[in-house]
């Protein structure tokens, strides 16, 4: 709740103590009091009245006297009306006409530039009196004066007044509102609606609780449009709709009609009411009630903004205004006026005038850092920079950075230095020493420039000083991530030095040093120190700084390290580091060469032919399972050495590849039985060699040998007619699984049989269809004109003149002959061949088409 103090020219909000601890509700609305020439003049006299409009106030007082003011409050005009109490000004939408009323019945309506205008005196006092909105226009010249009756004055075209009575008998008529044509007045009884265009009077809204006095609580009238009027009165308040009446419903009607859409109570009595977008901004006269309040709170006047209900109202904000003497005022002292054309509320009390208005962003900002949320004040400034007038997004953005190093929360408080100070070095610099002071480096360094904008090179280099002294991980993570242009790497290495010598073998310190050396361009250093360490950014180093001269001597660290890489590297590389110079390298560790010399050998099996003899010991050193392939696809390879090692290690399968290459199958096939006693794999061998002296080998061997001679009996049936093997089985020996194999041998013949068939019967299909499709292409037509010739005299072969009787002979294989050039039959009686296609041993041209005429 907001609170004026007496005396402050400047916009501020008071609250009750009690009650501003506990709000967390942002106002709607700031105030301040009305001073200037207002503070003069009402401390020799009091308000009694006043009308607003966006050029200026009018400014009546108990005294007579009217008052012109501009919108601060500083006196413009003067008039001296009356000796007693003004009780109504009103203007027109212009400004230019304004028309007074007083207690003693005097009413003037003039120019405010001429004074020529109507001036009246009244046997009894007039409360209310208003002009026509658009009075300065010549055709509406109109005003009315309520006191016990409701007149209205139009001048004629005589320039004279012309008074009519609108209506009389209900008591004194103590507020009139005029918009467009209606015009609005309350009475003792109740509100009526006039509209001044069909003279006719369209409602009467009853007053509610009549047993209050009308003169200790009058009507507050206002209207929110040309068609809606909100009407307060006591603790109720209504809202009005004038509508048009539909013309079938007219009969003797008036042609408009009111509906209340909204009708409610509230709990105070209501001194002035005023529209506020789809909200209402009341007035309250607070009720005295001191069970309830305390004493001193009782009688301050509220003003709230209600958000209007069908039969309620929803509170939005309400604020307790400590006016100047207002322990004295009753409900009827108060007035609200409004000015239209922008939200200002202009609270009027006898001894004190308060203008409300709605809060800008600069307000809500001033809120917001008032109730120490800085950073919604902040995100408040940057969304509205361009309309905020007394803030700056960098000032309150060093507020909340301060607020936050007074919580102790330092890393938020360096992070939001990234966005608050952006490109402002000088500020950068000063956070930067502050942090330092008070023992927060670590924090901010994360957030410090390294772009385009950089800080001076000392900054970053005390920070990097900070952190070697205590956090070494610290100190590495800010290598990595900072440019190596920001500070003097030649004093960070030296640095980083003196520390190792302390502690020679810091991993982390050694890492960093290489990183250092890499951004001084000292690659050979950092290899070093990579290479000592074993670390996985060697490779990358490596190849980005094209140090390959540099490894020449390393090889055998680098393959230590990681074999996979470093013989990829290698082979990628080889224009820079041949493969002599790496197998020179490797001599001595023929494990690490056998990797190298592999590989080669799977990328290109040509590249290192010379060296297949020396691989062909490593492979049966280090790497067996490999020696048979490099044995199949290597064409270098000398197979005597090769068989020699394979015998010296008793590699048998790798001899047995040696034997049937050299063309020695039969010892091949005799290790196969013998030491591998592997009956699958010796008919695998001999079905590879297809050798019929190796298949009887093959028997021979196996005769005596029951389990082998099932695995013939199940394998070389569509090899080896199985007869042969069976007719020399002795009589009564046992073979297992010798029914089974015997079966397998007939279902092996009998698919035999059916592939034979099946091929047979897709061969004579085929057969015919070719036929078929040679029949019916000799059988087509031959196109026999002037370009053709004969094939044996080369003429054309029709004749010039068609007329003439002649002979062609056309072969299927489209040669042309004249009859007569053609030599006599063959061996075949009746049977004529092409000689062109004889003399080539073709057989198409036999058949034969003759054409005579």
């Amino acid at each position: 709740m907001a609170e004026v103090e007496q005396g402050r020219k400047q916009c501020e909000e008071f609250t009750d103590e009690s009650e501003e601890e506990d709000s967390e509700e942002e106002p709607k609305l700031k105030y301040e009091r009305l001073s200037n020439g207002v503070t003069e003049i009402l401390q020799k006299d009091a308000a009694s009245c006043m009308t607003v409009h966006d050029k200026f106030l009018a400014l009546g007082t108990h005294f007579g006297k009217v008052f012109l003011l501009d919108i601060q409050g500083n006196v413009t005009q003067k008039f001296e009306i009356s000796s007693v109490k003004i009780n109504q000004i009103s203007l027109d939408e212009s400004g230019e006409h304004v028309g007074i009323c007083s207690e003693d019945g005097k009413v003037q309506v003039f120019g405010l530039y001429t004074r020529e205008g109507f001036h009246e005196n009244f046997d009894c006092p007039i409360k209310v009196v208003a002009l026509h909105p658009q009075f300065t226009r010549s055709n509406y010249k109109q005003f009315v004066t309520g006191g016990n009756k409701l007149l209205l004055y139009e001048r004629n075209w005589l320039n004279r007044w012309k008074m009519s009575v609108l209506h009389e008998g209900e008591g004194s008529i103590t507020n009139i509102q005029w918009r467009a044509n209606l015009i609005a007045w309350a009475n003792n009884v109740g509100v009526k609606i006039y509209d001044i265009g069909t003279k006719q009077r369209i409602t009467n809204v009853l007053r509610d609780n009549v047993s209050l006095r009308p003169d200790m609580y009058p009507c507050s009238l206002c209207w929110k449009n040309n068609s809606t009027l909100i009407v307060g009165w006591g603790t109720s308040i209504k809202i009005c709709v004038v509508k048009e009446r539909n013309a079938t419903e007219m009969r003797d009607l008036p042609s408009r009609y009111v509906e209340i859409v909204s009708a409610f109570e509230t709990e105070f009595f209501i001194s002035g009411l005023a529209p506020l977008a789809d909200q209402l901004v009341t007035l309250y006269f607070v009720k005295e009630n001191s069970d309830q309040m305390d004493e001193e709170f009782r009688a301050r006047p509220r003003l709230d903004i209600i958000q209007p209900l069908p039969e309620t109202c929803e509170e939005i904000s309400s604020d307790a205004l400590t006016v100047r003497n207002f322990q004295e005022n009753e409900c009827r002292d108060y007035r609200l006026e409004h000015s239209e054309g922008e939200s200002l509320f202009y609270i009027i009390s006898p001894k004190d005038i308060v203008v409300a208005k709605e809060r800008d962003q600069d307000d809500h900002i001033d809120w917001l850092l008032e109730k120490k949320k800085y950073e919604e004040a902040l995100m408040a400034a940057e969304i509205s920079f361009k309309n905020i007038k007394r803030h700056d997004v960098q000032k309150i953005g060093m507020a909340y950075i301060n607020h936050l190093v007074e919580k102790g929360d330092y890393d938020s408080a360096a992070r939001k230095c990234q966005k608050v100070l952006g490109k402002n070095m000088d500020l950068w610099e000063n956070e930067v020493y502050r942090f330092k002071t008070i023992g927060q480096l670590k924090a901010i360094s994360q957030y410090l420039p390294r772009g385009d904008l950089r800080l001076r090179p000392a900054i970053y280099e005390m920070i990097l000083h900070e952190f070697l002294k205590t956090d070494y991980e610290g100190f590495a993570t800010l290598i990595r991530e900072w440019p190596g242009e920001l500070y003097n790497n030649m004093a960070i290495v030296q640095t980083v030095s003196d520390h190792l010598k302390r502690d020679p073998t810091n991993r982390t310190l050694l890492t960093t040093l290489a990183e250092l050396y890499t951004y001084d361009q000292r690659y050979d250093r950092a290899l070093e120190i990579y290479l000592r360490l074993r670390h996985k950014d060697v490779y990358q180093l490596i190849h980005k700084h094209n140090l390959f001269s540099s490894i020449e001597d390393k090889i055998v660290l680098l393959m230590d390290f990681d074999k996979e890489k470093a013989v990829d590297m290698l082979l990628d590389n080889e224009d820079k580091l041949s493969t002599d110079r790496v197998v020179e390298e490797l001599a001595d560790r023929p494990e690490l060469l056998h990797v190298y010399l592999h590989k080669l050998f799977k990328r290109d099996h040509h590249k290192g032919q010379k060296y297949h003899e020396r691989q062909i010991g490593l492979y049966a050193e280090y790497d067996r399972p490999n020696l048979l392939p490099f044995l199949r696809d290597s064409t270098h390879c000398p197979l005597e050495k090769a068989l020699e090692i394979c015998q010296q290690r008793n590699f048998v399968e790798e001899t047995v590849f040696l034997l049937s290459r050299m063309g020695n199958c039969r010892r091949a096939l005799q290790m196969i039985m013998e030491e591998l006693e592997d009956v699958d794999k010796a008919i695998e061998f001999a079905k590879e060699q297809d050798d019929a002296e190796l298949w009887e080998d093959l028997i021979s061997y196996s005769i005596d040998k029951p389990p082998f001679i099932t695995g013939l009996l199940n394998n070389i049936g569509t090899h080896v007619d199985p007869i042969l093997l069976i007719h020399r089985i002795k009589e009564g020996m046992e073979i297992p699984n010798l029914r089974d194999s015997l079966v397998k041998i007939l279902q092996d013949y009998n698919l035999q049989i059916l592939l034979r068939e099946g091929c047979k019967k897709i061969l004579v299909a085929d057969s015919l269809s070719l036929l078929q499709k040679m029949h019916r292409t000799q059988m087509r037509g031959v196109r026999v004109d002037e370009e053709n010739i004969c094939e044996s005299c080369h003429a054309a072969i029709l004749p010039s003149d068609m007329a003439k009787p002649f002979s062609v002979v056309v072969f299927h294989c489209r040669h042309m002959f004249h009859k007569e050039c053609l030599p006599s039959s063959g061996a075949i009686p009746g049977v004529q061949f092409c000689n062109i296609c004889s003399a080539k041993k073709r057989r198409p041209g036999h058949g034969i088409l003759e054409i005579k005429q």
